[in-house]
């Protein structure tokens, strides 16, 4: 999870008409979000449809009056969204890319998330919308084996110049519109140094 800035609302007409799925504005939160899960940071319209997720759940006797705030609505995959379903604590709220940095909260180490510093937040985030399931965990390393192996062929060369140029385009596979780009980050802060 990293964070996220969330765009002006292109649509409040159709928000205020009670449509928080209007193209237009699922077309701002997919491109805030770089077409990745809120949560889970896969890409999604490539393989499924993406969620418009209401960060607090929009259910009668949750937070029905946010149903249409632009505020309170963001881009998540079905796995994440269905595994958050209507949960949500007032007192340990999931941690919110669009209002928080998540790397306060939350740090990669190899496949798996972890809560940083003992954040109870973090732990009911990873554990409720199960951002260490089996096929995510599958799913990172595959990716971290990916940068390993360009990682690997870059020091294979005896070229320096080569080298520095190898890993620069390396560098960009940390930026925030790449699938995974925290786990990438960490793996490459712990392996490219």
């Amino acid at each position: 999870m990293i964070r996220l800035t969330r765009p002006e609302c292109p649509h409040p007409a159709a928000l205020a008409s009670n449509n928080y799925k209007h193209p237009l504005n699922k077309e701002a939160l997919k491109n805030a979000s770089h077409d990745k899960c809120m949560y889970c940071e896969c890409k999604i319209s490539h393989i499924d449809f993406a969620h418009v997720e209401h960060i607090k759940p929009k259910a009668e006797d949750k937070y029905p009056e946010l149903e249409f705030n632009w505020s309170n609505l963001g881009y998540a995959c079905p796995k994440c969204n269905n595994a958050k379903s209507d949960n949500y604590y007032e007192d340990t709220p999931y941690i919110n890319p669009y209002s928080e940095d998540p790397e306060n909260s939350l740090v990669a180490y190899g496949t798996y998330l972890f809560s940083k510093n003992g954040c109870e937040r973090g732990d009911i985030t990873i554990s409720d919308l199960k951002l260490n399931r089996p096929d995510l965990l599958e799913k990172r390393q595959l990716r971290i084996q990916e940068i390993k192996s360009s990682i690997d062929a870059c020091f294979r060369t005896s070229s320096q110049v080569l080298r520095e140029a190898a890993l620069a385009e390396l560098q960009k596979e940390t930026e925030a519109d790449k699938e995974l780009s925290l786990f990438v980050k960490s793996f490459m802060v712990l392996n490219a140094a």
